[in-house]
């Protein structure tokens, strides 16, 4: 095997690479967008989530669930008096990350961090297991030099499988 195939895989027809699945007209913003334009963008793009980079390296995602929860009511902790001391019982999500979510005002406070990702040789079964057991959609795609150059979704996933169970 040659020094230039070492990294290359061989494709399975039936596990395809996550760059024959992956969106890749796919946004970024900077840290800086605000919660609006970033709302904007994956409207626009049609996108479940973008990627937060910063000297062309990926920091934060935001996905559509983080836009969602800035308008969600934030569940405040309950004070539970025992004997002397008073615990706060909470069986929701992290208080801190909610108020943070809340009151963030632009994607550096908004955003997820660091980033779940893949890389652009993993397969379609490598992607899936990571969004099955991560619980996360969508997935930045990144190169070898850990830049985005695509997203992959849910929905992608969806389609693929579709066309590989109805190939005649």
């Amino acid at each position: 095997m040659t020094e230039s195939n070492k990294n290359e895989r061989t494709e399975d027809p039936g596990d395809p690479l996550v760059t024959h699945i992956m969106r890749t007209d796919v946004p970024v913003i900077g840290p800086d967008a605000s919660i609006g334009e970033t709302a904007r963008i994956l409207v626009e793009y049609g996108v479940p989530g973008v990627a937060v980079v910063e000297h062309s390296k990926i920091i934060g995602i935001i996905t559509e669930a983080d836009i969602i929860t800035r308008e969600a009511e934030v569940d405040v902790p309950t004070p539970v008096p025992f004997l002397d001391a008073i615990f706060m019982a909470d069986a929701g999500p992290d208080f801190d990350d909610e108020i943070r979510k809340v009151t963030a005002v632009n994607a550096r406070q908004l955003m997820t961090s660091p980033v779940i990702s893949i890389r652009s040789t993993a397969t379609l079964t490598e992607v899936a297991t990571l969004m099955v057991d991560r619980r996360i959609n969508p997935i930045p795609v990144l190169d070898e030099q850990m830049r985005v150059v695509g997203i992959v979704s849910r929905s992608d996933l969806v389609k693929i499988i579709s066309a590989l169970e109805n190939q005649s």
